[in-house]
């Protein structure tokens, strides 16, 4: 079988099958289109080992010597008892070449174990690479998967890892370290992807940063239960992978059933981890589901109420709300949590998605009908997934309350302890699916509704049915409600927020519009959060709001300013009672609202760039035209420096033979917080009139910045002459 060489956008994926397995030889650099001899390349054979050489496949097996974590792992209960084919012997019987070139289908197989393994390897144009595999099992008796995991390949040189960690109102933080021998492991078993899930897991070379070094980077597309791991072996070489994560007896495959993995996406970058960033962002906005490809809408600017009413759901307050936000330029109004029977705070009510009659005897059409009579699409919140105790769903179908018992709680079995005072509602029960699909659709169908807010609040803790584990089951049990919802109302755009950043991953995210990043409007949290979560996801997809003067999460006061330029890289929006805001506030906040309607087209399709400072209390990030005509930046003091001025800021990513000019967009001196963002006696002198400079210079020397106070930002826009 001949060798399969996949190319696209700068990256080389070769595979070679002279082993009789699936063996990636080489993802990275593109290798041109002269190859070697593949079987003259085997490695050696060394003392106290195998007296063959040890293959590494694409599913990695004991059969062929593979001492590190197997690519399959499962058992059948047979005539011999329990382990029965627990050790494959799987080898390939066919690889198609696809679509063009860019794709290949492997079929595996092991006749005597009765399993076959299909994978699918996708080169698409950008660059990114998507891996996914299906078992199916062709013996006579039931199979127990255990782990099937999509692994790839990292040579030597990556000797430095990063992924990311959080917890609630403080989602992906960074952390790396060096790679060692063994098996580094991160496991998500929150029944969702997790506040502390890692976005990334980059592997590579020392040092790589922002714009510098070699980088090999995963992303495990599931909403579920997970592992992300990195095996390193004593022979030197080293595995990226990913699985989900499996309870007993979770799948249990009868004869002729499969499972197929979700899909691993990977990304190979020669410049650091912007190239990265560039791959999954090119992959994003190809699909013909993208949010600005398919009807060419732009993101509306959004304001949200929960942190201006959260439960106080009054018409008139509402309705002063929304004509206070179609004065500033908003263009998306969206009603919060408790709007449904029942739910005057988070005890109640979840599961009864009715429109509380005591509060709304007219429904929701008074306030839509001001909304949308403002020129305003209506948005509204909902968590399908969830339920209260104290609801009526509650009482009448207590059997439909996720559990680890095989009785309902009403008769005897054991509940999860509550989670903001709920429950799961398990949507792989047909009748609770068809119930909240049911409830939603009407909500839809009854309301002129844009967007759907949809919440997921809690970890799925001990998550069954029938006494069995079924975070699986439950996960696309939730896909398909999304798909169903979806193609009933095509027009409606959904945000996946789960209590903030719990479920961002590329499997919710082929079903909704945007995700919430955090619940923590905190603009110096938000910079963190927003940089990594935007080093996968374009920010088009990334909600980010400017929220109060003081934080309702962490307390701290941030000026207008500084809220507005964090806000700005997103899907911009606001969630913050303005109707309080100070004239000043409104005028600058009318400002910045016509500056996003100004730029959003570029923020929303130009490559997002990040600076390699030696200050690290400094951020300079921005995003930059694809012609390279026009870019916006913002440089950002996250802490007081140690140094008394900044120094050079560089910009990265422009045309290094074009030359620009260079301007401060905001703070402006009518911005009454303005004074307050410089600690200086003086200004850089180019800061009242701008500056003109090449690109290379730019890029290579850079500009002078002012002495900004520590939690303060300054927004550049830069233009080609």
């Amino acid at each position: 079988m001949h060798p399969v060489h996949l190319r696209s956008a700068g990256t080389s994926l070769l595979l070679a099958f002279d082993s009789g397995e699936a063996e990636i030889v080489h993802w990275g650099a593109d290798l041109g289109e002269h190859l070697p001899d593949l079987a003259t390349l085997r490695g050696p054979v060394p003392h106290s080992a195998l007296d063959i050489p040890v293959t590494a496949g694409l599913l990695p097996q004991a059969s062929s010597g593979w001492a590190g974590r197997p690519g399959l792992r499962g058992h059948r209960n047979a005539d011999g008892g329990p382990g029965q084919d627990f050790s494959p012997a799987l080898r390939v019987v066919s690889a198609q070449v696809q679509d063009g070139g860019r794709s290949v289908l492997i079929i595996h197989r092991d006749s005597e174990a009765g399993l076959d393994v299909s994978s699918e390897l996708t080169l698409h144009p950008g660059g990114l690479l998507e891996l996914a595999h299906t078992l199916t099992n062709s013996g006579a008796a039931a199979y127990q998967l255990e782990e099937l995991a999509t692994v790839l390949p990292v040579p030597r040189d990556a000797t430095e890892l990063l992924d990311l960690t959080g917890r609630w109102c403080r989602e992906n933080h960074p952390q790396r370290h060096a790679v060692q021998q063994g098996t580094w492991v991160r496991t998500g078993r929150h029944g969702r992807t997790g506040h502390d899930s890692s976005l990334l897991v980059a592997a590579g070379t020392a040092g790589f940063s922002n714009r510098r070094g070699q980088v090999w980077a995963t992303h495990f597309g599931w909403s579920g239960n997970h592992e992300q791991y990195l095996d390193s072996l004593t022979d030197g070489r080293r595995m990226l992978g990913a699985a989900e994560l499996l309870g007993s007896g979770e799948v249990v495959l009868h004869p002729g059933g499969s499972y197929r993995t979700p899909s691993l996406f990977a990304a190979y970058s020669g410049h650091g981890l912007d190239g990265i960033t560039e791959t999954f962002y090119d992959w994003f906005r190809a699909r013909p589901q993208h949010v600005d490809t398919t009807s060419g809408r732009v993101r509306p600017v959004v304001l949200n109420t929960w942190e201006a009413v959260y439960f106080d759901h009054s018409l008139e307050p509402l309705l002063e709300l929304a004509e206070s936000a179609a004065g500033l330029g908003v263009e998306r109004f969206v009603l919060d949590d408790g709007w449904f029977r029942g739910r005057r705070d988070d005890h109640a009510g979840l599961g009864d998605w009715f429109v509380d009659e005591g509060l709304w005897p007219e429904g929701l059409t008074p306030l839509i009908d001001a909304v949308t009579g403002h020129g305003m699409e209506f948005g509204l919140w909902v968590e399908p997934e969830m339920v209260n105790l104290d609801s009526d769903v509650a009482r009448e179908h207590p059997e439909w309350i996720v559990g680890p018992s095989a009785l309902s709680y009403k008769d005897g079995g054991r509940l999860p302890h509550t989670w903001r005072h709920q429950h799961v509602l398990d949507l792989a029960n047909p009748e609770a699916w068809e119930y909240i699909y049911g409830r939603l659709d009407a909500l839809l169908r009854e309301n002129n509704i844009a967007y759907l807010k949809w919440d997921q609040n809690r970890d799925l803790t001990e998550h069954g049915r029938g006494g069995r584990p079924s975070v699986h089951e439950q996960t696309l049990a939730a896909y398909r409600l999304f798909d169903a919802l979806k193609a009933a109302h095509p027009d409606v755009e959904i945000e996946s927020c789960s209590s903030g950043g719990a479920r961002v991953d590329l499997g919710i995210l082929q079903r909704t519009d945007r995700v919430w990043a955090s619940d923590c409007n905190d603009a110096l949290e938000r910079q963190t959060i927003q940089r990594w979560t935007q080093a996968i996801l374009p920010p088009e997809l990334v909600g980010a709001h400017i929220g109060p003067t003081t934080s309702h999460t962490t307390a701290r006061t941030h000026d207008i300013s500084f809220r507005a330029i964090t806000a700005l890289f997103g899907h911009f929006g606001m969630e913050w009672d303005i109707r309080a805001a100070t004239d000043q506030e409104r005028a600058t906040l009318r400002r910045v609202i016509a500056l996003y309607k100004r730029h959003r087209a570029l923020i929303h399709s130009g490559k997002r760039v990040n600076a390699d400072t030696a200050e690290p209390t400094l951020s300079v990030h921005g995003v930059v035209a694809h012609d390279a005509g026009e870019a916006l930046f913002a440089a950002v003091s996250l802490a007081s420096a140690p140094a008394e001025v900044p120094g050079l800021a560089s910009l990265p990513g422009l045309d290094p033979t074009r030359s620009y000019r260079v301007r401060a967009e905001l703070p402006t001196p009518l911005d009454g917080d303005y004074a307050h963002t410089f600690t200086q006696i003086q200004p850089p002198a180019w800061l009242e009139d701008g500056a003109v400079a090449s690109g290379a210079f730019l890029q290579h020397v850079g500009l002078p910045l002012p002495v900004l106070n520590p939690e303060h930002a300054l927004l550049l826009h830069v233009q080609a002459l």
